[in-house]
């Protein structure tokens, strides 16, 4: 198994992670159990691990995608994106610990961190959409913004043939 193999195993953590926290912290308010709202902030602490290990991963998945042909242009939109991502991932993580703190400790201000904690989630979740794509862009002509549409009314051309 080289670094790319790594990569594509990894990367889906970081967005994986928050997307499940996201569920969870919900249900935290809809049943106002603080302990549905802790095991939301656990995953959003994995899902900071997983960008870590995602980001460590990609440097050395950047060079073999290369040395194999692959779009630099493509990779290097991926790169930019990711890094913003795994920041916002690295917050969410350090905020979600906060108020893991928070809530076990009963603090005044516990409810206002679930809903910081889902806000800066959301944002992060946007971002992972973004860095999702542009990491399937790399090697999925298809999903690019410029990839060809066919014309429908040449292929019903063909299929009445």
């Amino acid at each position: 198994m080289n670094a790319a193999h790594v990569h594509l195993f990894v990367n889906h953590l970081p967005i994986l992670f928050p997307l499940a926290g996201i569920v969870v912290l919900v249900i935290g308010f809809i049943t106002k159990s603080d302990a549905v709202k802790r095991a939301s902030y656990v995953l959003f602490i994995l899902g900071a691990f997983g960008a870590f290990i995602a980001m460590q991963s990609g440097e050395r998945a950047e060079d073999i995608a290369e040395r194999i042909g692959l779009s630099e242009f493509y990779i290097e939109q991926h790169e930019e994106s990711a890094e913003v991502f795994s920041v916002l991932c690295y917050v969410l993580g350090s905020i979600s610990v906060f108020a893991f703190w928070a809530s076990i400790n009963h603090k005044s201000f516990a409810n206002t961190m679930s809903i910081v904690v889902l806000g800066a989630a959301l944002v992060a979740l946007f971002f992972a959409k973004e860095t999702g794509t542009t990491g399937g862009e790399i090697r999925h002509t298809e999903i690019r913004p410029d990839a060809a549409i066919p014309d429908s009314s040449a292929e019903q051309e063909h299929d009445d043939d």
